[in-house]
């Protein structure tokens, strides 16, 4: 007899069910905040619970008039974008020098500076990077934040990136070369177009990391009008000094939009579905 027949024992029932009851709460737990970001900026009271909205525009008008919300996003737009391009730029060149050129030691030095990456960062490495900062006269300027967020993500954007470059045949590259195309033309010609789901993973990942990185503008980034909208959001409250919940939810859903812009935009291109078809 098939066990599929068989009839469900009671201690069957009730680990499915709590298996239902689990699942239902994680996503209750996932879904609430979600519902807040979109409920909460058209309620003319909102609070910290998830109600029916009493709708209105008012919120919306008040964010929008206000001294640096809006400019803050496009600080954050800036830093963000200069962080995307240099991180995806460098690990592009320096990926194909790792793949293509045989230098002593280069898997070690690869491995190193993942690890490096990894283990001294955030709160452990910020003291030498302000000082640094300090020394170069980087402090309060968006492009300090960029370039100290770009050193931080480029030795993990290598090492992705280099597994790419390492998937396009030598032979494409051989062939550019009988018809005397040079290493800047083969790389911007034939090795990068053939690894634009690489370039496209970078992209994104390097600016989402940057997107919502809060202790590096926060620390090197003195003016309130330079603050990207990380850190300016910690600092949206009323005149009572409480937290302005008619500023922050139009803020917060704001603050979302690029992300899954940028997201949407890459997922059209590529589905996400970042493996090659190559073949050697």
């Amino acid at each position: 007899m098939s066990s599929r027949s068989l009839p469900a024992t009671p201690a069957y029932v009730v680990r499915r069910i709590g298996f239902y009851v689990l699942i239902c709460a994680i996503t209750l737990f996932f879904a609430v905040p979600m519902l807040w970001i979109a409920s909460a900026p058209f309620d003319a009271s909102p609070g910290l619970g998830v109600h029916w909205p009493d709708w209105t525009l008012e919120n919306v008008r008040k964010t929008l008039d206000h001294p640096y919300a809006m400019h803050s996003m496009v600080n954050s737009l800036l830093i963000c974008v200069t962080t995307a391009v240099a991180v995806t730029a460098f690990a592009a060149l320096a990926s194909y020098a790792l793949s293509r050129v045989r230098i002593p030691g280069r898997d070690g030095l690869l491995y190193g500076l993942l690890l490096l990456s990894s283990v001294v960062t955030g709160t452990a490495a910020m003291v030498p990077i302000f000082v640094m900062m300090f020394q170069l006269g980087l402090i309060d300027s968006r492009f300090g934040v960029a370039l100290v967020m770009t050193g931080g993500l480029l030795p993990a954007a290598i090492f992705i990136l280099k597994d790419f470059v390492d998937a396009v045949p030598k032979s494409y590259e051989e062939s550019a070369r009988v018809f005397g195309a040079s290493t800047g033309q083969i790389l911007r010609d034939v090795v990068l177009p053939v690894a634009r789901p690489g370039l496209a993973t970078i992209l994104v990942w390097a600016f989402v990391n940057s997107w919502g990185n809060f202790l590096v503008p926060f620390l090197l980034i003195r003016s309130i009008e330079k603050q990207p909208g990380a850190v300016l959001m910690q600092t949206l409250t009323d005149e009572g000094g409480s937290v302005n919940l008619q500023v922050l939810p139009v803020f917060s859903l704001l603050f979302s939009i690029p992300v899954v812009v940028l997201y949407l935009l890459v997922n059209s291109r590529y589905g996400f579905r970042f493996h090659g078809g190559i073949k050697s």
